[in-house]
């Protein structure tokens, strides 16, 4: 009898401390799942950015929102506010509206993502190629709005990708 208390003592005390610690842990788990956890706010917005600041706390960018549209949405809008245009749509595909050019400024993340389509290298016209969705610096954006020689980067519209007032993500659009 001594033998099997001895047994039977251990594995007891096995099967009680794992069932303890797989409620404690069920019921952590059950509390954290019931908890609601706030999803991250994310926008996209479609602009011309007219100025790149950089201050004591970080990059921010003076903005103009407009609506980009393409396809059949982009001839229907163009239908819309250019009735008189004698052509049936946009004639590269794609309309912009700018009803209001009022600027919106909004910070950039430190490790924000910039996907470039045409920009001046190096200063010659010819360099001047599309490389679709090439990565640049954040830095390197920035010195593109200073030193605009061959191309203005200005011309351009951005979309931006801006999670909890943030932008994360900034991608030139190209356009012909």
């Amino acid at each position: 009898m001594k033998k099997w208390m001895k047994l039977l003592i251990p594995l007891l005390l096995i099967v009680m401390l794992s069932s303890l610690n797989a409620t404690s842990s069920s019921g952590a788990s059950r509390e954290q799942s019931e908890r609601p956890v706030a999803a991250p706010e994310t926008r996209q917005l479609t602009v011309y950015i007219e100025a790149i600041d950089t201050r004591a706390d970080g990059v921010e960018l003076a903005v103009d929102p407009i609506e980009w549209y393409t396809g059949k949405e982009a001839e229907e809008v163009f239908a819309k506010h250019e009735p008189d245009a004698g052509i049936d749509g946009p004639p590269d595909g794609y309309y912009i509206v700018n009803e209001n050019e009022t600027l919106e400024h909004i910070p950039v993340a430190k490790d924000a993502k910039v996907l470039m389509q045409i920009y001046d290298r190096t200063g010659n016209p010819a360099d001047a190629d599309i490389v679709w969705n090439e990565p640049v610096s954040l830095d390197k954006f920035k010195s593109l709005f200073r030193g605009a020689q061959v191309l203005d980067p200005r011309v351009f519209p951005y979309h931006l990708s801006i999670e909890n007032g943030v932008v994360t993500q900034i991608v030139q659009q190209y356009v012909p």
